[in-house]
């Protein structure tokens, strides 16, 4: 029996795990020696959500068979903890990509991948681990992006940008060509939905607007 994990039992979530389903080709009941379950951590009870087993974590690790996991959560600090103790655990993290997704040449892309409907990956990009990409998201060409990072519906990041770890970047954002010098979003930035970055931001900031300016920028454990 393969057994597939699926971090996060919320809306994203229960919008995701179609996409493994169909990306499987096996229905809720795991035909073909495999089972897909949401897992939660620290749950108390086991239950039911649209047709899948929602189990705690301590379950998911203890049943038999292979496992791989995924992690449908939006906060990055939450993903890369449940990523290391997965991975402590013997699970190995698999990458899930909609039917209508694109990637085209030449792309790196690092494990536990979530290319949401109509996602775009075009050519020469690099980006690290548990990235996510919601609908209609697109990474072009030479762009860096780390790990754990998150685009929320509708982001347009253009070429020869760097985002660094734990950036979110929301809904609708639009990030300019790097042309003439690299932009570069420094790690656990927020870009607000709806701004137009036209220049690098400092790691630890917040910027909305077009163009976008510094809303405001949150500690970090270096200051």
């Amino acid at each position: 029996m393969e057994l597939y994990g699926l971090f996060g039992a919320g809306g994203f979530g229960r919008e995701i795990m179609p996409l493994v389903r169909d990306m499987l080709i096996i229905d809720s009941q795991g035909s073909i020696g495999k089972e897909l379950v949401f897992v939660v951590e620290g749950l108390d009870k086991e239950y039911n959500a649209n047709g899948y087993r929602v189990i705690s974590d301590e379950s998911f690790f203890s049943l038999e068979g292979k496992k791989y996991f995924n992690i449908a959560i939006a906060d990055s600090n939450a993903r890369e903890r449940i990523a290391q103790n997965a991975i402590s655990n013997g699970a190995e993290p698999f990458t899930i990509l909609s039917s209508t997704a694109t990637l085209l040449d030449e792309n790196n892309i690092g494990p536990g991948a979530i290319l949401c409907g109509y996602t775009t990956i075009t050519s020469n990009a690099k980006i690290g681990k548990f990235f996510h990409a919601n609908l209609y998201s697109y990474v072009a060409h030479d762009c860096i992006i780390g790990d754990y990072v998150t685009f929320a519906p509708h982001v347009h990041c253009n070429g020869r940008v760097i985002v660094e770890d734990h950036v979110y970047i929301g809904t609708g954002a639009i990030i300019r060509d790097a042309t003439n010098a690299s932009i570069v979003i420094g790690h656990n930035a927020v870009v607000g939905m709806g701004a137009v970055v036209t220049k690098s931001v400092k790691p630890f900031t917040t910027v909305i607007g077009n163009p976008a300016v510094e809303l405001k920028r949150r500690s970090s454990n270096a200051d």
